[in-house]
């Protein structure tokens, strides 16, 4: 072997190495992991550059400021009730879930709380009881980990019961006041319950009429019918209603079942309001509607609150089911543009579904799919080693070399066939065992098994 070829070899080693090593497979950048941190701005930075600050800005997933460095989220471990803080990996990055993995081995994990990484501290906590729901339970730490720009994250999995609540918070919307709220979340866990929204809402849990709630809803439940299609839709609840638009029907509002969901509404509080969607990961948005207001009364102009809820309905209808990755709250009416580039930027946090998409497990699978077609390199095919030439089957050359080996592999080739093609097992059989039985008479036939 020549030192070329050895460093060849050793360069495919380390390759292969580095790839069975690799806990991620989403990617910041194609053709590399992201590293812990992320871009100097992040949506937050972007619409405080806008004159729109974020007065609420909650994941569990990642930091939503570039200087943020504070803890994201908090589990509570059920063997013991000890709680612990997960915070980003570095300023501006993602969370540090092996953190969490190690705190809640060998017991379950429960969200308690969301912390706020805007300067208004509006941390979100379980939920209350409320007027339409009993008191809310936390989701599950453990039940949605996604890949996020590189790095494994959790993100906050909804289910019927599920809910958080911040009933005193500061910089809020209140009245007619003007604000925009995001949320990421998915397509493909939805359901028709009330009502899986994220935003402002009533601060005595009850339904206090037109007006007093401005939160974005994700989900199947269609208010005022008939929708366009199955949904799931981004629809404002604003409270006695779902809006996709106008008065409330809106056939322009098609809905979006990606894996990962941007859903947009803001509200200038006296005329108009919007709706805007997009799939998370290309980053490009729709405008589903722009225009006034429902001219039902109570809404024009609004009669907000400022609480913040997520999961939940402003009355605590607790019923619904979704993922909650990240979600944004600012003061006054977002531009188009500020939206446009935090769209563009969360499109650079590529997710993946949990591990099965790991890059090291991909890599060892070709590795030995590599092993595997060195070793046997004819096994390719319907045929596998049973090829037909002049009339007659004929052995592969390596049952020619080693015709001790035939019976073995013989019940090798039919095994992979009937795996493979069940249908041309019988055909295999009319064919190929007259032929050997003729070809090769006073010897001991080869026994297909």
């Amino acid at each position: 072997m020549t030192v070329r070829s050895r460093l060849r070899h050793a360069r495919k080693a380390l390759l292969v190495l580095g790839g069975a090593a690799a806990l991620v497979a989403g990617t910041l950048i194609a053709g590399g992991a992201a590293p812990a941190g992320a871009a100097t701005s992040l949506p937050c930075d972007i619409y405080a550059t806008a004159g729109t600050p974020c007065v609420a800005a909650h994941s569990t997933t990642r930091a939503l400021y570039a200087a943020y460095n504070g803890p994201l989220y908090q589990v509570r471990r059920a063997s013991n009730g000890a709680t612990t803080n997960i915070g980003t990996l570095a300023a501006g990055g993602y969370a540090n879930a092996a953190a969490q993995d190690s705190f809640c081995a060998g017991t379950t994990c429960t969200i308690t709380e969301i912390f706020d990484q805007s300067p208004q501290h509006n941390n979100l906590t379980i939920g209350p009881a409320g007027g339409a729901g009993g008191a809310d339970v936390g989701a599950n730490a453990t039940a949605l980990p996604v890949m996020a720009g590189g790095h494994k994250v959790y993100g906050v999995f909804v289910s019927p019961g599920t809910g958080y609540r911040d009933d005193a918070t500061t910089g809020v919307a209140t009245g007619s006041q003007p604000q925009g709220a995001y949320m990421v979340a998915s397509g493909t866990h939805v359901n028709s319950g009330c009502c899986f929204d994220y935003g402002n809402a009533e601060t005595n849990n009850r339904d206090n009429g037109n007006g007093h709630m401005d939160a974005v809803y994700f989900g199947t439940l269609c208010w005022f019918a008939p929708c366009n299609g199955s949904g799931p839709w981004v629809q404002a609840d604003l409270e006695n209603g779902l809006f996709g638009g106008g008065n409330g029907n809106n056939p322009n509002n098609a809905g979006n079942k990606s894996a990962f969901v941007t859903a947009l509404v803001k509200n200038n509080g006296t005329t108009t309001y919007a709706i805007k969607g997009g799939n998370a990961d290309s980053g490009g948005l729709t405008t589903w509607y722009s225009g006034s207001l429902p001219t039902t009364s109570g809404y024009m102009p609004m009669h907000a609150e400022g609480a913040i809820i997520l999961g939940v309905g402003g009355d605590n209808s607790n019923s619904s089911a979704g993922s909650f990755f990240e979600g944004v709250m600012t003061a006054g009416y977002p531009t188009d543009a500020a939206d446009t580039s935090v769209g563009r930027l969360r499109a650079g946090v590529r997710r993946q579904r949990g591990d099965r998409n790991d890059r090291g497990r991909r890599q060892q699978r070709q590795v030995r799919g590599r092993q595997q077609r060195q070793r046997y390199p004819r096994h390719q095919g319907a045929d596998v080693g049973l090829r037909r030439q002049h009339g007659r089957p004929e052995l592969d050359r390596q049952q020619q070399r080693h015709p001790h080996d035939r019976r073995r592999l013989h019940g090798h080739h039919r095994r992979q066939i009937r795996q493979r093609h069940p249908h041309r097992i019988v055909d295999l059989q009319r064919r190929c065992q007259p032929a050997m039985a003729g070809s090769e008479r006073g010897t001991r036939e080869p026994r297909h098994r």
